[in-house]
């Protein structure tokens, strides 16, 4: 008897072999780590515009009386300062500070919230969001019936505008619009959201419609140089912008302030939410550990799970993510290392294969729009 893992796929696999994707195993996931070259994917998204298949994403649908403080028990941010048609980034906390997952929530109507979760936790996220149901609220896991779809890069309106009359300029960042028909692919939510640290939009609608509308936009991006992009380029991208990714910034060992997103951590807001007490401590305290930017200065890439050094050798944590960064040209990481040692020009040291390679603390996001 076989024991092979079968591995999920999205509603658009079957458009992978026409557009040359290389596919790879993701968390359980068929999906494509290239169509190109991640260079190529990754400088389309910097200078024009990538599409991007997320479909593996996991979206939660909250509803009821209660919906409102229930989330906002469950996350970090405060839910109540977001009206109809707004986003809001977040995280869930163990009781201990660690993390659960980081997060979208969208709130789509009074008492309806659509959440939108990271592919390899769907399952623990909704047990987790079971576990802590508080009064008059249902749960939807819709993962299997929602594709999702993003547009980035500076050329991502100029494109999508092409399909619909909706007016997508009066989208602010982290809005969204409902119902959006686009070329005849109709009831799309359009969220001026995304993961690459460029303006851009990520799209939700139904799975059936999702290789319409995927090829509907390569047509108008054609001339516009619009390229299906994979998840490596998606990785290089977020990882310039400093972009948390769960599993490696974000774990249930690492807390939210400890990843560098404290500005999604409200321990001010009135009601409670679980791990506040932990959390109001490490900003009260101050933080043990820090998420910081490093520049490899000696030959080699720094590499998720490799350790971190002081210029004294003594060991002081490790490497969250790293590569050699298509945009600046250098061998870059994100470290979480003790607190002494975050500061601006530390010198530090990398073990690249059993080497300890020279570093040192640099700025970051290492990319910014427009920089």
């Amino acid at each position: 008897m076989s024991t092979e893992t079968v591995l999920k796929r999205t509603p658009l696999f079957e458009a992978y072999k026409k557009y040359g994707a290389k596919v790879i195993d993701f968390g359980g996931w068929e999906l494509p780590v290239q169509f190109s070259s991640i260079l190529a994917e990754h400088e389309a998204v910097r200078k024009e515009a990538g599409l991007f298949d997320v479909s593996h994403m996991g979206e939660v649908l909250v509803e009821g009386k209660d919906a409102e403080s229930y989330i906002n028990y469950l996350v970090t941010n405060d839910v109540t300062k977001i009206g109809i048609n707004q986003a809001q980034y977040t995280a869930m906390c163990y009781p201990d500070g660690g993390t659960v997952d980081d997060l979208l929530v969208y709130k789509l109507e009074n008492e309806k919230y659509l959440l939108v979760i990271n592919a390899a936790n769907i399952e623990k996220d909704y047990e987790w969001m079971e576990q802590h149901v508080k009064g008059d609220v249902t749960l939807q896991n819709i993962s299997g019936n929602i594709a999702q779809l993003a547009i980035q890069g500076p050329k991502a309106e100029v494109i999508l505008q092409k399909l619909t009359e909706t007016d997508l300029s009066e989208i602010g960042f982290f809005h969204f619009s409902q119902h959006v028909n686009l070329d005849g692919v109709t009831d799309v939510l359009v969220s001026r959201t995304g993961y690459t640290g460029e303006d851009g939009f990520e799209l939700y609608l139904a799975t059936d419609k999702a290789e319409a509308l995927w090829g509907k936009l390569l047509e108008a991006g054609k001339e516009d140089g619009l390229k299906p992009c994979g998840l490596g380029a998606r990785d290089t991208l977020r990882f310039e912008a400093r972009l948390a990714l769960y599993g490696q910034e974000l774990t249930n060992e690492i807390s939210p302030l400890e990843a560098g997103i404290g500005f999604a951590v409200k321990t001010n807001k009135e009601s409670n939410f679980i791990g506040k007490d932990i959390l109001k401590a490490q900003k009260e305290e101050g933080l043990k550990r820090k998420l910081v930017g490093i520049e490899v200065t000696g030959r080699g890439i720094p590499r998720n799970g490799y350790k971190v050094f002081s210029a004294g050798e003594e060991e002081i944590g490790f490497i969250t993510s790293g590569t050699h960064s298509p945009s600046l040209k250098k061998s870059l990481g994100l470290a979480l290392v003790s607190a002494e040692h975050a500061e601006m020009g530390k010198q530090l040291k990398v073990e690249v294969r059993n080497k300890k390679i020279d570093a040192v603390v640099v700025r970051s996001p290492f990319y910014k729009k427009g920089s």
